[in-house]
């Protein structure tokens, strides 16, 4: 009558918070998610999201699968999905991302490389570019 929720052991949702008065230097690496309203000095790596608050600030490398930034960021910025930019996010460095969302007043200094796929058109002729068709052979 009532299914059973299982749960997936492999789905660790940890929520790290590093707070506004903290000072972080070095290496993170987690599973969880990270939300920074200090400074951080250093590299973080994780499957998570991070998020920069408005007084979040961070110097160094950030390899993720989502970030949401509304304060400083400088350095290299690896993120495999999507990277949201709020109106008072600034950023200087070297951004690769899947998809970007940039609100107005972002401050967006960077080097960026999109990565995607590229996209096949189903109709399309072999020997044919952007969907146009091969004239047809008159006797």
């Amino acid at each position: 009558m009532f299914s059973e929720k299982k749960s997936n052991p492999s789905q660790v949702l940890e929520r790290n918070i590093i707070g506004k008065n903290t000072a972080l230097v070095g290496d993170i690496k987690s599973e969880g998610d990270f939300r920074i309203d200090g400074k951080v000095e250093g590299n973080i790596k994780t499957r998570g999201r991070v998020i920069i608050g408005r007084e979040g600030k961070v110097d160094g490398t950030i390899e993720c699968t989502h970030a949401d930034i509304e304060g400083t960021f400088n350095g290299k910025l690896h993120v495999d999905d999507l990277l949201s930019l709020k109106a008072t996010a600034s950023i200087t460095g070297e951004v690769v991302l899947g998809k970007l969302s940039v609100e107005p007043g972002a401050n967006f200094n960077a080097s960026c490389n999109m990565k995607g796929s590229v996209k096949s058109l189903k109709n399309e002729t072999p020997g044919t570019s952007h969907g146009q068709r091969k004239p047809e052979k008159t006797a």
